[in-house]
């Protein structure tokens, strides 16, 4: 039969009809031809298809009930997995449809398949395909282009190699060398496929169960318990009749495929006794196959073929294409997530206690199949009730309720902490290779119920346990293998009803970084970044059914410089800067301190709570002074190094201001002063050393200040910079000469604004700049002095104002005279007034108070209003009532006064002469008492006695000075209230005269001028000595010559009109 096989192939060369075709679908129990496809394409000589059909003829022709086990093993599976694949969407017997990454493993077994069967291996090879025939190799005799070459004196054989190096020879190692390794025949026929845990390998495995329906199908695997899991899984889909109990050699075959599931261990142990009726081996968690034995005996098997399947097949030391060369797919946790095949996943890193830290201690062990931590050594450290306790009250408090598995380090340890769970008040139990099975299985029925909340255990939980009730998977021993930790990880990942995202916990440090020994679910998956709470892989699904909070800020965790570079670019304002090392602490303050935004100040300089030495604070002030792009941020910062009071950070910031733009070094300067002068940095020399290169960068402004006080300055500077040499010392001792005749502040300034070019001029500057610092703080004042004051906006806007109310104010001058005093008071009185104001003494304007209060009282008793007039007056005091106005030229004035906004303060002013009224003071207060003081007024002189009557001319020495006084427009007065002097004394001739002629006047005055309006803020008045004729007189030529302006917004008291004619000439 072995032999008509292949002749059978080889004469087939013509097309079978479609009778002899469906005999041999009968046959086979496959299909040869499928919907929808040319018979002359799917079935042309030489394809696969094609051998399988001449074979399953050849058969049929010698009469055979079943194909033969040779049949079986070469296109069984072959057929099988081409008729799964052509359907629309491939399922198995009880219906459940492949997922798309279960069929990518089914279809790439299927192509290696094909093309093993192609390039001549398997089937095709026995059944009498040619080797290609072997060219013999010449001998290379050597090139005439190259000199020497063609001189091959040697002649090495055929089977070596020449060695181009020295190596020199060891002690006993002439006869070391290994023997050369066997070679494997049959590698072209094992495949394995990698799928993420709880991505659901077993149902590709059972998708080679439906394939092969006449072929044999042996599953192992590497427990007890999954044999059971697998057998369940076989039951439920729909395969049921095909499980077999294991067939040995000469054992019946049955008519359909056998499905056996089994152990390794079984497997090593029966190995070479096994039937040939399997024609598919399944390795199920092929990792755990690369033992010596369990790969030795696969590798003597060569009849069926292998397919392997694991979730960690890179992630171990002894790769899996050691014993299965050739990979079909994969689907790793990232994909499977990443496509919501699996569970999102949540981290948490927890920093480890006292006992955790010390796992550096802890050495490792190579194993069969990779490193792991001595298992021992870590229980020891761990096992202790303090720790026990803390993990338990830490699940109560972040979980509670949550179901989850916790991985300890031993049996031991497992049993004492799910007792420390139970004493919680927590539903733990604690399972392991020692428990026993029905006790194991009754444990586990009860936790998918829901009477167990928590699973603790050492490592029989890692693989093979299926519960999509996981969600949290605690690592309390921490492990260094890749491939145990995605086992663990695997239980928590499979999707349940109510569950968001699987939750792993790591107890390490937040920052640990990739290369750390101990594995942490960021370095399993080569993340950049750790946020605390955040979902690690899968979608993102905005909080739905969280369990944990998400942290705010991230931690590279990258161990790649270049990495962990991109994620402080990236992540810079939500690093947790605390939890970094030293080194990356300052290169983040730096980094802050260059990029940091006005808006994100206080952020920065809150990120940095936790630096208690100041060093991280210095790096990002002093960062943000030399790079920083906001010159607002670098003066803040400069403030922030002088209030520390840090005297090296200080220099350095001082050295930066030399660079900055003109204005910024200015204001920089005058911060650096300002702190000089209000507090104590650094040792006196170096204040003083501070204080003089600040007046080295803004030398300008001390220059100026000096010319102003002092015009020689100009001159004696000019010499300084125009000379050279000995004339240069010779001038900066002239110029330090005439400082010291200066008081301290112009001294400083003279020193500050010199500049020395020879080493003796410099010693000169120097010997006289330290002789003034011996108080570095009041020379700070004094320099600081220097600068000008800022213009606010408001200040500008009132100033324009007041000028054109000053404008507005000329045309509205009235005239007023105080009966009792004869003083005048100006609206906007004269500098000569103003600064002899300033010279009189403290007691005149009490005195001029007091007189004025007693005349104005007298006069108010004889004008209209008066009590003897009650119906006029308002006896509240609250203003007056509209009458007829004694002066047509007062109505405009109060209208215009009425209409703006009162002034809330009022200046006090002084009289050029305030000399007391002796006469009339005491007639006046006999008539009246004195009205109560107001709080805010203003005292007003009399411009000239001359311009009131022809009786009060004064003297002529006064008459250019009143002549001057009355050509001089008056200035505006200041927001603020100021006392002035007047600049001089009048001629003693003038007060006389004045005090001569108003005696006679005032009665008139009080006589016949009516009162006038009250303003919202009184000033007091003297009564004018003139008649009413005659001010009625005055105010219409005033008011026919220019119409009044608008008035100021705060009233202010007029003085009379330079043009008006005397009063008596008037009437």
């Amino acid at each position: 039969m072995a032999d008509s096989t292949p002749a059978a192939v080889v004469a087939a060369a013509f097309l079978p009809s479609p009778t002899e075709i469906a005999q041999a679908e009968r046959f086979t129990r496959e299909r040869f031809v499928h919907e929808g496809e040319d018979p002359q394409v799917a079935l042309a000589p030489g394809t696969a298809r094609r051998r399988a059909l001449d074979a399953a003829l050849a058969e049929i022709a010698e009469g055979l009930p079943a194909p033969s086990r040779a049949w079986r093993r070469s296109f069984s599976l072959l057929l099988g997995l081409e008729r799964l694949l052509s359907e629309d969407e491939p399922h198995l017997a009880d219906g459940t449809k492949l997922n798309p990454h279960q069929v990518d493993a089914l279809s790439g077994t299927l192509t290696a398949l094909l093309a093993a069967a192609q390039n001549g291996n398997g089937q095709a090879a026995s059944n009498g395909a040619a080797p290609a025939p072997r060219v013999e190799d010449e001998p290379y005799a050597g090139s005439p282009a190259v000199p020497g070459e063609e001189d091959v004196d040697e002649e090495l054989p055929d089977d070596e190699e020449p060695q181009d190096w020295d190596e020199p020879a060891a002690a006993g190692d002439d006869e070391t060398q290994l023997a050369e390794q066997p070679e494997d025949p049959n590698a072209h026929k094992r495949f394995w496929f990698e799928h993420a845990t709880g991505a659901g390998k077993t149902v590709a495995a059972l998708g080679f169960v439906e394939a092969s329906r006449t072929g044999g199908v042996l599953i192992l695997t590497h427990r007890r318990n999954l044999v059971d899991q697998f057998l369940g899984e076989l039951r439920d889909r729909g395969y049921r009749d095909r499980i077999h109990a294991p067939l040995m050699a000469g054992d019946p075959e049955p008519a359909d495929g056998p499905v056996t599931v089994e152990t390794y261990q079984w497997f090593v142990r029966n190995a070479g006794r096994i039937s040939s009726a399997y024609t598919v081996v399944i390795c199920d968690e092929a990792h755990t196959a690369l033992g010596e034995k369990t790969s030795a005996a696969i590798r003597a098997w060569t009849g069926p073929i292998f397919v392997g399947m694991t979730a960690t097949g890179a992630l171990i030391a002894r790769h899996v294409t050691d014993l299965f060369p050739t990979q079909t797919s994969r689907f790793d946790l990232a994909q499977a997530a990443r496509r919501g095949v699996i569970a999102p996943l949540r981290c948490i890193r927890i920093p480890p206690g006292a006992g955790v830290r010390s796992i550096a201690k802890v050495p490792l062990r190579r194993g069969d199949v990779d490193v792991e931590f001595d298992q021992e050594m870590l229980a020891e450290l761990l096992d202790q009730i303090p720790f026990n306790l803390a993990v338990a009250n830490l699940y109560k408090t972040r979980f509670n309720s949550l179901p989850g598995v916790v991985y300890a380090a031993g049996v031991r340890h497992a049993y004492n902490v799910a007792e420390a769970f139970r004493n919680e008040g927590l539903k733990a139990m604690a399972v392991s290779g020692e428990t026993p099975k029905r006790e194991l299985a009754d444990i586990l029925a009860r936790y998918e119920r829901g009477e167990i909340d928590v699973l603790v255990n050492a490592q029989l939980l890692a693989e093979g346990w299926n519960s999509p009730r996981a969600t949290v998977c605690m690592h309390l021993a921490p492990t260094a293998s890749k491939r145990i930790y995605q086992q663990r990880v695997g239980r928590v990942t499979r999707r349940h009803p109510g569950k968001e995202a699987g939750i792993v916990v790591d107890f390490v440090h937040p920052a640990t970084k990739h290369d750390d020994p101990v594995v942490t679910l960021h370095s399993l998956l080569d993340r950049d970044v750790y946020r605390g709470g955040a979902i690690v892989v899968g979608p993102v699904r905005r909080g739905r059914g969280r369990r944990v909070r998400v942290e705010r800020r991230v931690l590279p965790v990258t161990d790649d410089p270049e990495r962990r570079a991109q994620v402080f670019e990236r992540e810079l304002w939500r690093i947790a800067v605390e939890h970094l090392d030293w080194g990356e602490q300052h290169v983040w303050a730096a980094l802050a301190g260059a990029r940091v935004q006005p808006s994100g100040w206080r952020r920065a300089r809150a990120m940095l709570h936790f630096d208690r030495s100041g060093e991280l604070k210095r790096r990002f002030l002093l960062t943000a002074v030399q790079r920083n792009k906001h010159p607002q941020l670098r003066i803040r910062a400069l403030q922030e190094i002088a209030q520390a009071k840090d005297a090296e950070a200080f220099d350095l910031a001082i050295d930066e201001i030399a660079g900055w733009p003109r204005d910024e070094r200015r204001e920089a300067v005058k911060v650096g002063l300002q702190a000089l002068a209000e507090k104590r940095i650094g040792r006196r020399d170096q204040a003083n050393a501070w204080i003089w290169r600040m007046a080295e960068y803004t030398r300008e402004v001390h220059e100026e200040y000096a010319v102003q006080r002092w015009p020689e300055t100009k001159r004696l500077l000019g010499l300084l910079v125009n000379s050279s040499g000995a004339a240069h010392a010779r001038n900066a001792r002239r110029l330090v000469q005439a400082t010291r005749k200066q008081d301290r502040r112009l001294s400083a300034a003279l020193l500050a604004a010199a500049l020395a070019h020879t080493p003796e001029a410099e010693e000169v500057l120097r010997g006289a700049r330290t002789r003034m610092a011996r108080k570095p703080n009041s020379l700070a004042r004094d320099l600081l002095r220097n600068f000008p004051k800022k213009r606010s906006r408001g200040s500008r806007r009132k100033r324009k104002g007041e000028e054109a109310v000053v404008d507005g104010a000329e045309v509205l001058e009235t005239t007023a005279v105080e009966a009792a005093e004869g003083e005048a008071v100006e609206t906007a009185p004269e500098p000569e007034a103003t600064e002899a104001a300033a010279e009189a003494p403290a007691e005149a304007p009490e005195t001029a108070d007091e007189d004025a209060v007693a005349a104005i009282g007298a006069a108010a008793a004889l004008l209209p209003g008066s009590p003897e007039q009650p119906a006029l007056f308002d006896p509240d005091g609250a203003g007056f009532d509209d009458a007829e106005p004694a002066e047509a030229a007062a109505e405009p004035a109060a209208e215009a006064a009425e209409a703006p906004k009162r002034r809330r303060t009022t200046r006090r002013r002084k009289a050029e002469e305030a000399p007391p009224a002796e006469a009339e003071a005491p007639e006046a207060e006999a008539q009246e008492p004195p009205k109560p003081k107001r709080r805010t007024t203003r005292r007003r002189k009399a411009e000239d006695e001359a311009a009131l009557a022809p009786e009060a001319q004064p003297a002529p020495e006064a008459q250019p000075e009143a002549e001057a006084e009355a050509q001089e427009p008056p200035k505006p007065k200041r927001r603020t209230t100021r006392r002035r002097k007047a600049e001089e004394e009048p001629p003693a001739e003038t007060a006389a005269a004045a005090e001569a002629e108003a005696p006679a006047e005032a009665p008139e005055a009080e006589a016949e001028e009516p009162p006038k309006p009250k303003r919202r803020t009184t000033r007091r008045r003297k009564a004018e000595p003139v008649a009413a004729e005659a001010a009625e007189a005055v105010a219409a030529e005033a008011e026919a010559e220019e119409p009044p302006k608008p008035k100021r917004r705060t009233t202010r008291r007029r003085k009379a009109d330079d043009e008006t004619e005397p009063p008596a000439e008037a009437a």
